[in-house]
């Protein structure tokens, strides 16, 4: 389905959107390396609300990015882990964290003119 981008209703957009989500980059990165709990999660996503962590858990899974697997034991345990779609996305959102960890001091120099006016 190939469409518009610019045009909200355009499937491509919506994938945009969830993909390029703050939320959504730091817990595919956190993935990476591996399965996580929820609470692993929690951790290394600094900042997320807990309501905004299990929201965006729900929407890369229903997108097919992760998966969500509940081990029979109690308490209960839940692992996330990227899928072979999900982990294909791991070279560009670290092409752009490494672009956003190269070019900060130009946009805070950028932020600082802007403004100073």
């Amino acid at each position: 389905m190939k469409g518009d981008v610019h045009d909200r209703t355009c499937p491509s957009r919506t994938l945009l959107d969830r993909i390029g989500d703050t939320w959504s980059m730091l817990v595919v990165i956190a993935l990476a390396d591996g399965s996580l709990r929820y609470s692993e999660l929690a951790a290394r996503v600094d900042g997320v609300s807990p309501k905004m962590l299990t929201q965006t858990l729900r929407a890369l899974e229903r997108d097919g990015l992760l998966t969500r697997t509940v081990h029979p034991v109690v308490p209960p345990r839940v692992d996330y882990a990227l899928t072979d779609l999900g982990s294909s996305l791991l070279d560009l959102m670290r092409g752009l964290e490494d672009w956003a960890e190269t070019h900060i001091g130009e946009v805070v120099e950028a932020r600082n003119a802007y403004d100073a006016r």
